[in-house]
């Protein structure tokens, strides 16, 4: 078993310690770390693993370990470009974020969710699991493809409400106010799970290794790749759904009580809403579920209860 799954195994069972070592985990000074850093924390970190049920006491091996966290696809050993790492993930998205909410030109949003929405869809692709094999096809040819009709569908999607309240509504205060307060949150999160499970429908479809306690791979399962993208859409779509629907419904309050009476005063006080919410949501949105997922033997396929009398087998859910 790779050692971020480990360390998650040890440090990360409650959602608590899970949110707090996110906290740490997406320290955007992480980023500044060169390569030849990234790997000799990895050599100290295989030189200094220690047994699942041992927690980390020494402080230098959990910095090795915040900074794998972070850096390091655990399927793969491979360092994580340094724009799709998890501490570069709010500086890059948040400014998508603020103009895809304030655009009201289904023009200018489109272009908005295209880009939103191609940054995440790229760093689901890095950041989930790298187990899943295909035969007959390139598996990352399909996921590109894939990634592509997500990408632009869930960009038309989310620019087709202003094009019909600027055709039919322009003049219906009620059909803007459903537009652009209501309706944008939910929609925005719906699609953020949608281009999740079409980029990593793969694992469900082909299956994702699960393991036992020791780490030692019993097989591959289609189930717990359902399980792994399901948990990873749904902690997706709480995360913008959330950043969209409570900055919208504060701002409503803060309208009616002329708490910020100028338009510039009224941009300030969204744009720091909408930061707040997201800085807020995103380690709350990464902890909901374990990263080192775990699955009952009896879920399993009929296969993989034959090779093992585990009664719980782990994998990697991703992000």
């Amino acid at each position: 078993m790779d050692a971020n799954l480990q360390f998650w195994r040890t440090e990360g069972q409650s959602f608590f310690q899970r949110f707090l070592l996110w906290l740490d985990a997406l320290d955007p000074l992480l980023l500044l770390k060169s390569s030849d850093e990234i790997r000799s924390n990895r050599c100290l970190l295989q030189d200094s693993v220690k047994a699942a049920s041992e927690p980390i006491q020494d402080d230098q091996t959990r910095q090795a370990f915040l900074l794998s966290l972070s850096s390091v696809q655990p399927d793969t050993d491979h360092i994580i470009p340094i724009l799709c790492r998890p501490p570069a993930f709010l500086p890059i998205s948040l400014p998508l974020v603020v103009l895809s909410s304030v655009q009201l030109q289904a023009k200018h949003n489109f272009f908005y969710q295209f880009a939103f929405h191609t940054h995440t869809t790229v760093f689901t692709l890095l950041n989930g699991n790298h187990t899943a094999k295909a035969e007959g096809y390139s598996l990352p040819e399909k996921q590109i493809y894939l990634g592509l009709g997500a990408i632009s569908y869930a960009s038309c999607v989310g620019a087709f409400p202003l094009v019909f309240m600027n055709r039919y509504m322009s003049k219906n205060p009620l059909g803007q106010l459903i537009v652009k307060n209501l309706l944008h949150a939910p929609l925005l999160g719906l699609m953020s799970a949608f281009t999740v499970a079409v980029v990593r429908s793969p694992e469900f479809e082909n299956g994702i290794e699960v393991m036992d306690r020791n780490g030692s791979v019993v097989g591959v399962s289609k189930k717990a790749g359902e399980k792994a993208v399901r948990e990873t859409a749904l902690s997706r779509a709480v995360l913008f759904g959330t950043t969209f629907f409570l900055p919208a419904v504060l701002m409503s309050f803060v309208e009616r009580t002329k708490l910020a009476k100028t338009p510039r005063a009224l941009a300030s006080v969204r744009m720091l809403l909408i930061t707040s919410v997201l800085a807020g949501m995103l380690p709350v949105s990464l902890s909901l579920y374990p990263q080192c997922g775990e699955i009952k033997r009896a879920d399993l396929e009929p296969e993989i209860l034959a090779s093992t009398e585990a009664a719980e087998l782990f994998y990697n859910r991703g992000l």
